[in-house]
């Protein structure tokens, strides 16, 4: 017989609930996505891209929690859409920055219903999304430390 309070549960697993409600939104994201034709990796990486231009492929792994065996891959991606390049640094070979391309930086105005569109589809009222977001921030932040 199981118990609600039986912390082995997997209705009990808060890392359960983080990865099926994370794989689901992103789910959701697909078709909306399909419309830029990008995949929800390549969509995070533009976001911080359209944020911060000119960045190294480091400093946008750090800020996407990728490491660059994953990142790499992706902006080859990116590249070969013509929406960005990759430039290595003439001072100092081992660091490569990437560049939004002029189609890069349009696709965001593309981009701009995205998030209102995928809020809309969680079902959840804007005060809630948002006080949701600032725990799993804090969440993630307790996390990395």
């Amino acid at each position: 017989m199981k118990k609600a309070s039986d912390p082995l549960l997997l209705s009990n697993q808060l890392c359960f609930a983080l990865y099926s409600s994370s794989h689901l939104l992103t789910k959701a994201y697909k078709p909306l996505l399909k419309e830029l034709g990008l995949t929800y990796p390549q969509y995070l990486a533009m976001l911080a891209l359209w944020e911060e231009d000119g960045v190294t492929v480091g400093a946008l792994g750090e800020r996407l929690f990728l490491d660059s065996g994953t990142l790499t891959p992706l902006l080859k991606r990116l590249e070969a859409a013509k929406l960005l390049k990759r430039e290595r640094s003439g001072a100092d070979e081992r660091q490569v920055f990437i560049h939004l391309t002029e189609k890069g930086r349009a696709l965001r105005k593309t981009a701009a219903t995205i998030p209102g569109r995928a809020a809309s589809a969680t079902g959840l009222g804007i005060n809630e999304l948002i006080a949701l977001r600032s725990k799993l921030n804090e969440l993630r932040e307790q996390l990395a430390e």
